[in-house]
């Protein structure tokens, strides 16, 4: 007679283990039940499938059979199709959010495995990354804001690379910006405006050292008198408003806003794709 073969995990062969040395007097159904986490109600039954079983009693009876959760091929080619036919370059968080608006629910982990076998996507490869020292968000909103401008591709072939100027705060990550045609002092100062207009005075503005905000002029007279350096029109700006400027040292430095700009040339491009925005609106 032909041996049967069957594959325990290490979970299943532990249990049966301890219900051969119950089933042979060596443990009782109390210290078996311990040893294996269950209530004595459950060693006692699963002595009984040993008894009628054999070693298959530690099986569950539900392995190889399909899910009760799993959902209908037909469904997964149907959100398949419809990702090809609206959601292509979409990743499957950003793809999951727009099926659920018309009534595909499916977990983006879900949707995930079906997109990478379907070659929609590619799980990004982990890099190691150089380790930074990491600074602590502010305790308050207002404290800090980080001011910064992206140039690209917004919409896409239905208009011309513009700029997206922002302005994020440390502590919350709540943020306003606005498109312009350039990245220049008018422009961030419109957009500086626009913040104080809706979240008021921060205590200090956080940028690079773009010319905009740092002067690379010499001191001039008058602020030489003053004791002062030379500022740019942004830096006076900042003065007049009682606002102190914090220069980043490094583009790292800048962290916040840049993982915003990432994240917008993802999500916010496609959102306006979808929505027909273009130059002429």
């Amino acid at each position: 007679m032909e041996t049967e073969r069957m594959a325990l995990s290490q979970r299943e062969r532990d249990r049966l283990r301890v219900l051969q040395d119950v089933k042979q007097g060596h443990l009782t159904q109390r210290e078996g039940a311990g040893r294996i986490h269950l209530c004595d109600r459950q060693v006692r039954r699963l002595l009984l499938r040993l008894q009628e079983r054999g070693d298959r009693a530690v099986i569950h009876g539900l392995r190889g059979r399909p899910s009760n959760r799993k959902f209908a091929v037909s469904f997964e080619q149907k959100i398949l199709a419809r990702i090809r036919q609206r959601y292509a370059d979409f990743g499957p968080t950003l793809a999951a959010e727009h099926l659920a608006k018309e009534g595909l629910i499916v977990s983006r982990e879900t949707l995930r495995k079906w997109m990478t076998q379907a070659a929609f996507w590619r799980p990004r490869r982990q890099r190691v990354k150089k380790i930074y020292v990491w600074r602590e968000r502010r305790a308050s909103f207002g404290e800090l804001v980080m001011q910064d401008s992206s140039p690209f591709r917004w919409l896409e072939d239905r208009g011309p690379a513009c700029q997206l100027i922002a302005v994020i705060d440390d502590a919350t990550s709540k943020f306003w910006a606005r498109f312009t045609e350039h990245d220049t002092t008018e422009e961030n100062l419109r957009t500086l405006g626009g913040w104080l207009e809706r979240y008021g005075r921060p205590v200090a503005h956080y940028t690079d050292k773009n010319s905009i905000f740092r002067a690379t002029r010499r001191a001039d007279i008058g602020e030489q008198l003053q004791g002062e350096g030379a500022r740019s029109q942004f830096g006076r700006a900042l003065k007049e408003l009682g606002i102190e400027w914090i220069a980043a040292q490094s583009p790292q430095a800048k962290g916040r806003i840049e993982r915003l700009f990432g994240t917008l040339q993802d999500r916010l491009v496609k959102e306006m794709r979808l929505a027909r925005i273009s130059h002429e609106e």
